[in-house]
This record gives structure tokens, sequence and C-alpha cells, in this order.
């Protein structure tokens, strides 16, 4: 079974800094994506330096609901996803 962890992100550049390590070493079997809805606080130039790491960009925000779906719809190939808000620390 092929699954994602997804993590929508909007100018949460702080957030991803401080929690998304921990998600990375935390979460075995699972690509990491990383959608980001328009942001423009310099997450996405981030994100493109970080290994395991899949980054997915919308042209705008969409919103929390639109984002997501937006995102979803453009990855195949997975059986399963787990969405994970930029600010959650996984063990």
């Amino acid at each position: 079974m092929r699954s994602a962890v997804v993590i929508l992100n909007w100018n949460g550049l702080q957030h991803l800094q401080h929690y998304l390590p921990r998600v990375i070493a935390t979460t075995h079997g699972a690509d990491i994506v990383v959608a980001d809805n328009g942001s423009t606080d310099g997450s996405v130039e981030w994100l493109r330096g970080v290994e395991g790491v899949q980054v997915v960009t919308l042209d705008k925000n969409y919103g929390f609901a639109e984002g997501y779906n937006r995102v979803l719809a453009m990855l195949k190939g997975y059986d399963a996803f787990v969405l994970l808000n930029s600010d959650v620390e996984t063990t």
C-alpha cells in the first residue's frame, strides 16, 4: 500500500522549520508531500532544500478545503493519505 502524509501550507515557514524535521524523522513507509497554497513568505524556497519532501505548488491560496482537494487530485498512485496540519509535532 502506498501512502502519503500531505501538509497544506500557507505562509507557514516558521511552523515548517520547527515541525517538519520531526515529521520527516518519524514518518516511515510513507511519502511526505507539502502542498503550498500560494505562500509569499519563502516557504517554497526553503522546502526545495529539504531532502525527502515532495513540494507541490498551487498558483494562489485556495483555502483549506479547496487547497487540499486540488492537491489530492494531483497526487496519483496513492492508496491512502494522512492530512496533517503544519503545526503538529509527530511522535
